[in-house]
């Protein structure tokens, strides 16, 4: 029996296609659909269990060929504990959910860096949760490659699988790999944010699925880009103009304890760091 990869099924790259979808959406100034999928598809359930997974075996850090393949086994055996039925219930609600607010076609057309890990990841782990018979090459083949990520060595002479380990080495975090793309490839509005809105931009992409840490995270900003603006004002001598800084400064409050973070908040501290940027770039 031969396993066939499914961008449909594969949890690993469902979840980094909905992170591409929040930036998208963000940097258009469109209410993203996609956090509320993942805050309901990929929390306490079995499709966020073999998420779990996909991540440790994406992420690992670099490590010699003796723990890589504990690395790898220990997932394989793990992914064996996941109920396969309700696993496939799960992904089909989360197929039909995108399906409601996105095109399909559109969706699954973006590239996903570390494709070919996450697909391989996908043959191992579908293949320890079948009672048949697999191909004993397309395992090994499959294995090889997860080792390559994750020893950062090539063990296999192709020179494609050598451009993507350099793309690997070069980007370890697909988050990040998708919040570069958007920068350089969005209009000029976009792309000239600074440093630390590009920083901000990826904080929230990175931490979609940590709502604690991005409240805690967006509030500091919040504060930091406030207190900049006060003591711009002391910089500014038109009285005009002053006033209305001070009416903007007074609209920069953190967000509630009971609110969760929404993409106007990401918006709005966006422009207020790009006003504080404006002022100082005014003021030489």
């Amino acid at each position: 029996m031969h396993i066939k990869h499914s961008k449909y099924k594969n949890s690993g790259i469902l979840f980094e296609l909905l992170v591409r979808q929040i930036a998208s959406d963000t940097l258009v100034n469109i209410d993203s659909k996609a956090v509320k999928i993942i805050k309901k598809f990929f929390h306490n359930n079995e499709i966020a269990k073999e998420y779990k997974l996909y991540h440790t075996v994406l992420t690992a850090p670099r490590l010699s060929e003796g723990k890589a393949e504990t690395l790898i086994n220990t997932t394989i055996d793990l992914v064996k504990k996941i109920n396969k039925e309700t696993l496939l219930k799960e992904k089909y609600n989360l197929i039909k959910e995108i399906k409601k607010h996105y095109n399909l076609e559109s969706f699954f057309k973006a590239k996903v860096n570390n494709y070919k890990v996450l697909a391989s990841a996908y043959t191992l782990f579908e293949a320890s949760m079948e009672n048949k018979f697999i191909e004993p090459k397309q395992l090994v083949l499959n294995k090889l490659t997860l080792m390559e990520h994750i020893t950062k060595k090539t063990l296999i002479e192709n020179k494609e699988n050598e451009i993507e380990q350099v793309l690997a080495k070069e980007d370890k975090n697909i988050r990040l790999l998708a919040y570069r793309i958007l920068i350089e490839k969005f209009n000029n509005k976009y792309s000239s944010l600074s440093a630390r809105q590009k920083h901000v931009l990826k904080e929230f992409i990175n931490n979609v699925s940590n709502p604690e840490y991005l409240k805690t995270y967006i509030n500091n900003n919040f504060n930091k880009v406030k207190i900049e603006l006060i003591n711009l004002v002391k910089e500014i001598d038109d009285k005009i103009t002053q006033i209305k800084l001070n009416e903007i400064i007074t609209l920069i409050k953190p967000i509630s304890a009971k609110s969760s973070v929404k993409d106007e908040h990401l918006v709005s501290l966006l422009q207020y760091q790009q006003l504080a940027e404006e002022i100082k770039t005014a003021n030489g």
